[in-house]
């Protein structure tokens, strides 16, 4: 109990913190409503659920050992991130309708984000394995944990989405705002992409 509870509170600090994921949930969501926000929200889940059979399968152990691996995944995810950006900048002008979304690519980009996100990355490569008792079954302890994880996460994402729906609704109804908000969205894409690409690997933050 002490493991999980100790775990449930890492996650949730991973999970609520500022990171790649969240801005893209928030963004999604600002931007385009509710609908496009909680596609956003089930792509992120899914590239977490790839990771978690990763660590019940031993490809994360695999990655951990690899320090050109978890490089090259850094740097991948750094350059999805920043590509977003560019092709967001470039759209800034148009407006933006929350209910014509394309939904399909809004989960797509979602699980890539997730998926090449260092920071979630690293929280399945090299912290989740500190829950684990060796002298137990791997794959059942990681699938515990990772049904808490994502249990967190999604509370955590819907809180988000109904958060910043909430404000796109009163706010966002006029085109200049939208043009920011798209404009706040890009930049962030790119910023991250170049904090992540910069910045040593810790799991702190979505």
């Amino acid at each position: 109990m002490t493991t999980l509870i100790l775990f449930a509170l890492a996650t949730l600090i991973l999970t609520a913190s500022p990171g790649p994921g969240v801005i893209y949930v928030v963004t999604r969501s600002l931007a385009q409503g509710r609908r496009a926000g909680f596609a956003s929200m089930f792509g992120i889940e899914s590239g977490e659920i790839l990771w978690m059979v990763g660590a019940a399968t031993g490809v994360a152990a695999l990655l951990a050992a690899s320090t050109n691996a978890l490089t090259f995944l850094r740097f991948a995810g750094a350059a999805y991130l920043i590509v977003l950006g560019i092709q967001r900048w470039r759209s800034e002008g148009a407006l933006i309708v929350p209910d014509r979304a394309p939904i399909g690519r809004i989960f797509a980009q979602g699980f890539l984000t997730q998926l090449l996100n260092p920071k979630v990355a690293v929280f399945f490569v090299a912290f989740l394995p500190q829950f684990l008792n060796a002298s137990q079954p791997i794959a059942q302890q990681v699938v515990v944990l990772g049904i808490l994880y994502l249990a967190i996460a999604v509370i955590v994402d819907v809180t988000y989405v109904m958060s910043a729906t909430a404000v796109s609704n009163r706010f966002l109804r006029q085109s200049a705002l939208q043009k920011r908000t798209n404009q706040f969205a890009a930049a962030t894409y790119i910023a991250l992409g170049v904090a992540a690409a910069a910045l040593g690997e810790k799991p702190e933050g979505r």
